[in-house]
């Protein structure tokens, strides 16, 4: 692997910056579910965006930025080691969850003590992309680098969405509102754990397992 021989030490720096960027989103939106006001937000019913329309609410910003910033460190680390190319389609998806990030930042989620605006709308698509982004490239990048962990994270990602997928779809059915249907504050959490998660599995990546040429076609077609 070429790069990695010209630039051992950028990959492992950028893959520290992006190791970084995931233990502080842990510890600062870790930190919200035990210090007061925000620890009374029901961890089971409430969703993890309800932080931030509290008045701590730049410590939820800071944590979710860290993790898009984290992302993408650990993307152009993948890059430099050749485990993907610079645009392929897990740098697109890796991409795509970062800005969807930023997105639920800067337009927070509806407050329904004062009703739907379109700023709530964007926040609640751009969760839902971000939270499909993240599996898919963990999955497509781990089969091509032959890494399991972050395939498996994947796959158990798109299980805990799929919890909430169902609960959409069955909601006619079964006449009970899909937000009350499952403890959508813990399936949530739950979900997003697993997927930072997957994001430093993807930063201990360190060579690909297959020749370049395979690797980049897999990741392309993935």
């Amino acid at each position: 692997m070429a790069a990695i021989t010209k630039w051992p030490r950028a990959a492992g720096a950028l893959g520290l910056l992006g190791l970084v960027g995931t233990a502080a989103s842990v510890l600062l939106i870790g930190l919200l579910h035990v210090l007061p006001p925000s620890s009374e937000v029901s961890v089971v019913r409430r969703t993890i965006s309800e932080y931030g329309l509290l008045e701590d609410a730049w410590v939820f910003n800071l944590g979710v930025v860290a993790l898009a910033l984290g992302s993408l460190a650990v993307m152009a680390a993948l890059a430099v080691r050749q485990v993907i190319r610079p645009f392929s389609a897990a740098s697109v998806l890796i991409t795509l969850w970062s800005l969807c990030l930023l997105a639920v930042v800067v337009f927070p989620k509806n407050n329904w003590a004062i009703g739907p605006s379109v700023g709530g709308m964007v926040h609640r698509y751009a969760s839902v992309v971000a939270f499909i982004c993240l599996p898919i490239a963990a999955i497509v990048v781990g089969r091509a680098a032959k890494a399991a962990w972050p395939v498996w994270l994947g796959v158990l990602s798109l299980a805990w969405f799929g919890l909430i997928v169902g609960a959409v779809v069955l909601q006619p059915f079964t006449g009970v509102y899909w937000w009350i249907a499952i403890p959508l504050g813990a399936v949530e959490r739950g979900l997003l754990i697993t997927e930072v998660a997957a994001v430093a599995a993807l930063a201990l990546i360190r060579t690909a397992g297959s020749r370049p040429a395979v690797l980049e076609r897999a990741v392309v077609t993935g």
